[in-house]
């Protein structure tokens, strides 16, 4: 069955305990999160020595909380006052309890038996218990950001569950630095009680997410954690990364969260039999999530590739036909002379379709719809759109703008920008299939019209063909599981 977590990232109140004037404590960082990003509950400030904090009341004891005004506990104060004061909570109507202390399992002995003192606390009191030693929570639909650290993410459909807190900052990043958002994200810490598998079971049940995205170290209980997942992937495919994967990092994994981490080729099967989308690294994993919640699924794994130029379209055939669950479509009779239509001789004739510079207004736009909507095509990765817009900022920026025509020029590159972006976006709606596009630009000048106009779209832009193809082949893999079991 799975637990309610809406006291945790939808609740009506939020106390925050150990709350100091002092700006660089947890308890200050928190109240100043929760207060700055949009939160509409109320918030109760609990500490000492202090009439207010950020034009906040400051409460000498939590026991001071009007009755039933708060859902949820951010206890910011050290291991030795923390089930008191939760005794506490509880008996002012929380429901849920954030615990960012550190010093339980992962140091040792006492700090094991104060953790399971902890635990046992919580399933008395019927209580949610977030970790210890872990960062906080974020919520974007609610404004929530009960956290520790920056950033407060985009909201979005993808819901971030890790053990790991500086891995759900990773993932806040990259969803700043591409647009694409997270419906909630939570730094699991030891979890005692409440696990990665507990969380992903609510996101696949909540309104808000579409993707589950998880960092794990370690299982007490691979079985279980494997039978959960595979009854959600159906309805909510799952991200994973998993650190501890060599003898060195199953040491670190020890000493960071008291993980005991499991053998990485039990658990290689075990991913791929419950569904799971199993990726190497951080950012492997945020983008191969953004693609699962930004595109639709492909219907078999034949892939097109178009380019505005010949060596962007080699790397990338290269990279699909290397690619264990990709292929480069075979051009048929039909699409082919319709391409031909559109192009000068000298184009590719073949798959890549490389325009070699033989594109007009209207060329790319139609060229994606009529691709994208042939039968014969699964996918499609787009190369080489963002050059206009390189073209219109140089020439911006040089001592001859706005005379000379310029202006003209500049607005016109700009627009077709925008054009291809737009174009991109509404063919994966229009057929359903998915449409990724490529460009460099996406790191080296994010500000390129074209890489704003994906973002503007909901869809993510690619910092290189390589990894496009990689998140397609995510994409791909979860799609042929999915029909597997129809």
């Amino acid at each position: 069955m799975t637990r309610d977590l809406t006291p945790l990232f939808e609740p009506r109140g939020v106390v925050v305990t150990g709350v100091s004037s002092h700006p660089g404590k947890f308890g200050f960082v928190t109240l100043h999160n929760l207060l700055s990003c949009g939160y509409r509950g109320d918030v109760f400030a609990v500490g000492r020595g202090e009439d207010t904090i950020l034009g906040q009341p400051v409460l000498a004891s939590v026991d001071a909380v009007p009755d039933g005004a708060a859902d949820l506990l951010v206890a910011c104060t050290p291991v030795s006052a923390n089930e008191g004061i939760i005794r506490s909570a509880a008996a002012r109507g929380v429901r849920a309890v954030f615990v960012t202390a550190g010093g339980y399992a992962e140091a040792g002995p006492e700090g094991a038996e104060a953790e399971a003192r902890l635990a046992a606390l919580a399933d008395k009191l019927d209580l949610v218990l977030a970790g210890p030693n872990g960062q906080g929570v974020t919520s974007p639909p609610v404004g929530l950001c009960a956290q520790i650290v920056a950033p407060f993410p985009p909201r979005g459909r993808i819901g971030v569950a890790s053990q790991s807190g500086n891995f759900v900052s990773a993932f806040q990043n990259y969803a700043h630095q591409t647009g694409v958002g997270l419906s909630r994200s939570v730094s699991a810490g030891n979890a005692p009680t409440t696990g990665v598998a507990d969380y992903l079971e609510w996101f696949a049940d909540d309104p808000e997410t579409d993707v589950g995205l998880c960092y794990i170290e370690g299982l007490d209980d691979g079985r279980d954690f494997f039978e959960r997942i595979r009854s959600i992937s159906p309805q909510m495919p799952v991200v994973v990364v998993k650190g501890g994967t060599t003898r060195g990092g199953q040491r670190a994994a020890a000493s960071h969260t008291g993980s005991l981490a499991t053998d990485d080729r039990v658990f290689d099967g075990m991913a791929r039999q419950a569904g799971m989308v199993r990726t190497a690294t951080i950012e492997e994993a945020f983008e191969a999530a953004a693609t699962l919640a930004t595109q639709p699924l492909p219907g078999g794994n034949g892939v097109l590739v178009l380019t505005t130029a010949g060596g962007w379209g080699v790397v990338t055939a290269d990279a699909v036909t290397s690619h264990p669950d990709l292929a480069l479509t075979a051009l048929p009779a039909d699409l082919l002379a319709a391409v031909d239509a559109l192009l000068p001789p000298r184009w590719s004739r073949n798959n890549p379709v490389d325009l070699a510079g033989g594109e007009t207004r209207d060329t790319i736009p139609e060229l994606l719809d009529m691709v994208a909507g042939h039968p014969a095509v699964d996918s499609v990765v787009q190369l080489g759109l963002g050059i206009q817009g390189n073209t219109a900022a140089l020439t911006r920026d040089g001592p001859f703008h706005p005379g000379y025509g310029l202006d003209r020029i500049v607005d016109f590159h700009e627009r077709q920008e925008r054009r291809y972006a737009e174009a991109a976006a509404a063919a994966a709606t229009t057929h359903s299939k998915p449409v990724l596009v490529a460009s460099e630009l996406a790191v080296t000048q994010p500000n390129n019209p074209m890489v704003a106009a994906v973002r503007e779209s909901g869809q993510l832009c690619y910092p290189s063909a390589n990894r496009a193809v990689v998140a397609l082949g995510h994409l791909t893999r979860y799609a042929s599981w999915c029909r597997a079991r129809t």
